[in-house]
């Protein structure tokens, strides 16, 4: 009897590109967030991705669907269009920099040479986005001795029903980063983002069986 890969964490590598390939039909299309900059594609783009799976992997951003590291889903076939695309900000592009309100970037004089990263989910209702975006911006910003980059901006792209709530987030956490030092602060109201009513209310009625423990 044929055997079906299973979509939770298989190992087989027929399904899933090598971290040394760039195969541009099965990465995610750049959005908005990474218009005017320098998009990293090819050698460079894999140089970093192989940074951010050890970050990753330090870190525990996992994605939980897939019980895989998070930057394993840019090399998923099953998922070509999902994953994080990755540009470097340019000073003299016209929405390089703008106010903390626009969801875009936040300003400020003390960094010099940032990158940005959009993250696409797998479907527009992915519940995961919101906890794997803020722990994509930990993960990176709180190992910045591994990359040459000052900041990682991250954003989750617009095709998300949640995206504008989750950006905004984003962009509170890192204004705070920026200003403390600290990647650990908990960005007001997350808990309301990614879950239903139905999950909020379970919520409300404290913790049920099974593990607490976050993946970051």
């Amino acid at each position: 009897m044929p055997s079906f890969p299973s979509p939770f964490g298989s190992d087989d590598s027929d399904l899933f590109d090598g971290y040394d390939e760039f195969v541009s039909d099965h990465v995610p299309r750049p959005g908005e967030f990474l218009e005017a900059h320098d998009l990293l594609t090819g050698a460079d783009h894999v140089a970093f991705h192989r940074l951010t799976r050890d970050c990753f992997e330090e870190r525990k951003v996992y994605d939980m669907t897939f019980n895989y590291n998070l930057a394993r889903l840019n090399l998923d076939t099953r998922h070509t269009g999902a994953g994080y695309r990755y540009a470097v900000e340019r000073e003299d592009a016209d929405d390089a920099v703008e106010c903390a309100d626009t969801d875009d970037a936040v300003d400020s004089e003390e960094i010099d040479r940032v990158l940005r990263a959009e993250f696409t989910p797998t479907t527009p209702f992915c519940p995961q986005t919101h906890t794997l975006t803020i722990g994509s911006f930990r993960a990176w910003n709180g190992l910045t001795e591994r990359h040459e980059y000052d900041l990682v901006r991250v954003r989750a792209a617009p095709m998300h029903h949640q995206s504008e709530a989750i950006n905004e987030q984003l962009a509170d956490l890192e204004e705070t980063y920026l200003e403390t030092g600290d990647v650990t602060a908990d960005p007001e109201g997350g808990s309301e983002i990614g879950s239903n009513p139905m999950e909020r209310s379970m919520e409300n009625e404290g913790p049920s069986r099974g593990s607490t423990d976050a993946p970051f």
